[in-house]
């Protein structure tokens, strides 16, 4: 039994908690600790922030999770003043071992060690994930994550993608003026424009136009809460356009990593656990043309675990091979 911390950075908030592991796998992970990332100058000071609500001194290795690319020896996040030099994190964090990992790859380690509880049925055939083959690991939330995870001979990798990147395909004419409507913004739009918590603004005021209504819901945060409510009916078909979007998307990926299951995570994916199994994402998800029927049978979950960034920066470093 070994103790790690375990560590998920986002734009907004850093988690720590403490794990333990064994054999390749976290068997425990400690309530964790939330810190603002606006209220530390660097992670050096809120790791020690961390360490002072502990009892113990903190163990000397860690899994760091990044809402970033892992490249380089000088990582940057969007919203986060935090500059994070690889290089340096065993000498300003006293650690003998680390191991990063982009904040979604963590998900995806997540994905392969908690148990099907954890797995909430969403669409497809209603069988557990695959124990052999590959299993794309999408979500939405402040971007766009995907990740691909590879099971083989009793071991499983994780492939870290950029895969919210991708260009937005339209598929009908109200997704063609959405296109349109975007690409006057952000001259390219990618999938993220459109799913993710401030895509689903976008998709607001494009249909608002669309129907000669005023966008008057301004706060991202209200937004949500009234689309998911239904309280607001222009709201209500941008949540609706979301979850088509969504479907699309999952299913594209899914295509293009051979996958054999497919989990849908992410804090808005979180969100709309109970509002997706009633939208159009299934449909969306397996028309693929002549691949229909083979879509259909994928199992597509929503990953239900309170902090998977958390379990995977500890099961990305408890799954390192060994040297």
């Amino acid at each position: 039994m070994q103790e790690v911390v375990a560590i998920d950075i986002g734009g907004t908030h850093a988690r720590f908690a403490v794990a333990k592991i064994a054999d390749g796998r976290v068997t425990e992970l400690a309530p964790e600790v939330t810190l603002r990332t606006a209220d530390h100058a660097s992670l050096a000071l809120a790791w020690r922030a961390f360490a002072q609500t502990q009892k113990n001194p903190l163990p000397r290795q860690a899994g760091i999770a990044i809402a970033c690319p892992i490249q380089g020896n000088i990582l940057k996040m969007t919203n986060n003043p935090w500059v994070i030099q690889p290089d340096n994190l065993k000498h300003s964090l006293g650690l003998d071992d680390f191991v990063l990992i982009n904040d979604f790859g963590a998900v995806a380690h997540a994905v392969a060690q908690v148990d099907d509880a954890h797995l909430k049925h969403l669409c497809g055939s209603d069988v557990p994930l695959p124990e052999t083959g590959s299993i794309t690991v999408v979500g939405p939330g402040t971007g766009f994550g995907a990740a691909c995870l590879l099971r083989q001979s009793g071991r499983y990798d994780v492939i870290e993608t950029e895969g919210g990147h991708i260009d937005f395909a339209p598929l009908d004419r109200v997704e063609d003026r959405i296109l349109t409507e975007l690409r006057g913004r952000f001259t390219r739009v990618s999938a993220e424009r459109v799913v993710s918590g401030p895509g689903l603004s976008n998709l607001y005021e494009v249909i608002a136009e669309m129907h000669g209504a005023p966008a008057a819901i301004r706060h991202n945060r209200e937004l949500w809460d009234q689309a998911i409510r239904g309280n607001d009916d222009i709201a209500a078909a941008a949540l609706e356009r979301f979850c088509l979007s969504l479907g699309s998307i999952s299913g594209d990926l899914a295509l293009a990593h051979g996958a054999q299951g497919v989990v849908i995570a992410g804090g808005v994916g979180l969100r709309l656990a109970d509002h997706l199994p009633h939208s159009g994402f299934a449909e969306r998800f397996i028309a693929k043309g002549r691949f229909e029927t083979m879509m259909s049978r994928i199992p597509v979950k929503i990953i239900t675990y309170h902090q998977p960034g958390l379990l995977g920066a500890a099961a990305a470093y408890a799954n390192r091979r060994p040297g």
